[in-house]
């Protein structure tokens, strides 16, 4: 395989405009840019956005250089403007065959790379004068066009799993409307009569430790929280010392974000299962114990609806970071079904995790292979 540098490899074009009233309705912001997927969306925004923007060609490779970590990559779908924060690359088809770069672009053996190069300790980002001398090997032009066939063939079946995925959650949350909303509606109460808020640990860079010992309890963040499942995505494990029993997570509590700088992640909550037990939370989290006649796996549903949503994020607005009171939680109004009722809706939530848990499973399959064809051919 040939050796390019990347500045060889990708155009990087910094065409840039100050916003006008209608291009909100084309904008992409890294919000709008999910790691793992090189499709978008979301998009446009409900003001003009601010400042000066990148100009955007449907067919462009979008690149996140700023928190490079969480490894957004995209193609854009229309022509456009995007954030300031990412980088609008092309393809040297000299090079590189157009329908493999974006795969190339998304690539661990690519991210990989660009990632241990980022500046900066808040928001790492990526300079172009660093990123452009990095070196990577190539296979030649056929042997692209044979990758890109196969690998956007797997891509695509990829993506039709978690629209799968993401259909079954949007069944479950449609179905909690309509049995405790909208055709039957129950009356509400305010959640702090079944719950118990536990704050996260507080905690200095010298309360941790490099791994799990008989002194340390393994840490959990904000970042571990996703759509309404826990992860294990580098986390941390901080003395003993610091952690109250009560702070020690229960099979059946529920994990939430309180805190953070993107306002999309505050609020987002997640049931926890048996095998977190005894592990605990950062100061940026919070946890919700239920102690009364509502089940935690019903909450936890609850977090999960879009009328929760809309509320947390006029809840949590901050000028610098968002953050969630334990009053804002205390006080949410929730429909009160009886038990009965809970317990056929969670016989519901099971039944789709059971189903979702096998298209999860069908799809890290597939994400596996794919992952091993792009490091089999580069690098």
């Amino acid at each position: 395989m040939a050796k390019y540098r990347f500045e060889q490899i990708a155009i990087n074009s910094t065409e840039k405009k100050k916003p006008v009233e209608e291009d909100r309705f084309t904008y992409l912001g890294l919000e709008h840019l999910d790691s793992g997927s090189l499709k978008v969306t979301r998009f446009g925004s409900d003001v003009a956005p601010i400042g000066e923007k990148l100009v955007m060609r449907k067919g462009d490779v979008l690149f996140v250089k700023r928190r490079a970590y969480q490894k957004k990559v995209a193609i854009a779908p229309f022509d456009g403007i995007f954030s300031a924060h990412g980088m609008v690359l092309r393809p040297n088809e000299d090079v590189i065959d157009p329908d493999f770069f974006p795969l190339f672009i998304s690539s661990d053996y690519f991210l990989d790379a660009a990632i241990k190069i980022s500046v900066g300790s808040l928001s790492p980002t990526i300079n172009w004068r660093d990123l452009k001398v990095l070196e990577f090997e190539l296979p030649d032009l056929e042997i692209q066009r044979k990758l890109a066939a196969v690998l956007w063939s797997i891509n695509d079946t990829m993506e039709s799993y978690k629209k799968l995925i993401s259909a079954t959650d949007e069944l479950v949350k449609s179905q909690f409307m309509e049995q405790f909303v909208i055709g039957t509606p129950y009356p509400r109460d305010a959640l702090k009569s079944y719950i118990t808020q536990v704050r996260g640990v507080s905690y200095k860079p010298a309360d941790l430790r490099p791994s799990l010992t008989e002194d340390s309890v393994l840490l959990l963040r904000a970042n571990n929280i996703g759509e309404g499942r826990l992860n294990h995505n580098e986390v941390q494990y901080v003395s003993a010392e610091k952690v109250s029993k009560v702070q020690l997570i229960k099979k059946d509590d529920i994990l939430m974000c309180g805190s953070s700088g993107s306002l999309e992640h505050v609020g987002k909550a997640a049931l926890c299962p048996e095998s977190v037990e005894g592990e605990t939370f950062g100061a940026f989290c919070k946890l919700i114990r239920a102690n009364g006649a509502l089940r935690p796996e019903y909450i936890a549903a609850y977090f999960g609806t879009d009328e929760y949503r809309k509320i947390i994020m006029q809840l949590a607005c901050g000028s610098n970071i968002n953050n969630l009171k334990n009053e804002h939680i205390d006080d949410l109004q929730i429909p009160v079904p009886d038990d009965a009722a809970q317990q056929q809706f969670i016989a519901f939530i099971r039944q789709s995790d059971k189903s979702k848990f096998e298209l999860e499973q069908a799809l890290a399959e597939l994400t596996a292979t794919y992952k091993r064809i792009i490091a089999e051919n580069l690098g």
